[in-house]
């Protein structure tokens, strides 16, 4: 029994070494940066958890789609909604001065697309104008929310649309979510409990096809890593102040096994670059530290 326990020990004791060693590396990349930077990292198999800030609740930007792509799948899950179903998009729809990838494919507007387009646009290309499209489809923000209160999404809270924050820098802050919460949320659509097994498979193949942020999450891990993600930016204010440099994933170890991780990088004076820098590094530093 003394060398069973010796070894539980021995095996404690390497694991608080090996956590404590991923805590220097990330406190060495956020702790001189004039930024709040939340940490949070699920391992879906072990267990694994790790956060730094990560009960702040920090602004969102284009994350929130993530949300809002999710509600609109348990729609189509009860049935009120279907996937092939067309969608008729106003010219008025298409807003200019936003990153719109579908208003560059039907820049006349008065179209019928496919919804599984709208949020494979929506989703994996970020696509403002097709975000609140969505929006108004199923009756504004407050379904996104009560969906993720029903599925006990904890520290997040959606208020306003894409239109409404680039109208208002401010708008931005009271679409938050905690770190902790968005890895939570990813952990449940992976295991089957925040929509249907076809609505999972249909979301997880979006994200991992996201095109958006290459210098964040995925930049130093090795190439043809599946990483299930989804980004949100929201460019520097006239004071240059970045309210928001996110990403939140999914990601597949060599091994087959998984974990989550979310970094939110909130009220920066960094440059766009070295804010993307943050999210790359710890992205990097959490692989080591999973495959050692």
């Amino acid at each position: 029994m003394k060398k069973i326990g010796f070894l539980l020990l021995l095996v404690s004791g390497v694991v608080f070494s090996q956590t404590s060693q991923l805590e220097q590396k990330i406190s060495s990349f956020t702790k001189d940066k004039k930024a709040t930077v939340g940490v949070s990292v699920l391992g879906f198999e072990n267990g694994f958890k790790y956060n730094k800030n990560g009960d702040r609740k920090l602004p969102m930007q284009s994350v929130f789609k993530f949300h809002i792509a999710s509600a609109v799948l348990d729609l189509v899950d009860h049935g009120k909604l279907k996937l092939d179903q067309k969608i008729f998009i106003k010219k008025s729809d298409l807003l200019e001065n936003t990153w719109s990838p579908l208003r560059d494919k039907y820049p006349a507007g008065n179209v019928e697309v496919p919804l599984s387009e709208i949020i494979d646009n929506t989703v994996a290309l970020s696509d403002n104008n097709g975000c609140d499209i969505l929006l108004q489809l199923i009756g504004g923000t407050q379904t996104v929310q009560k969906f993720m209160d029903s599925k006990e999404v904890k520290g997040f809270q959606i208020k306003y649309n894409e239109a409404e924050m680039h109208q208002d820098w401010n708008a931005q802050y009271e679409n938050y979510s905690t770190t902790n919460s968005a890895v939570q949320v990813l952990k449940k659509l992976y295991d089957g409990k925040l929509l249907s097994k076809q609505s999972t498979e249909f979301l997880m193949n979006i994200i991992l096809g996201t095109k958006t942020g290459v210098n964040k999450m995925i930049e130093q891990l090795p190439k043809n890593t599946p990483v299930a993600r989804k980004t949100g930016s929201s460019g520097k204010n006239d004071q240059g102040l970045t309210g928001a440099e996110n990403e939140i994933g999914i990601i597949t170890l060599p091994n087959g096994k998984h974990y989550a991780l979310a970094v939110f990088v909130s009220n920066s004076t960094e440059s766009n670059e070295a804010n993307c820098k943050m999210i790359s590094d710890i992205s990097k530093a959490v692989w080591d530290y999973f495959n050692k």
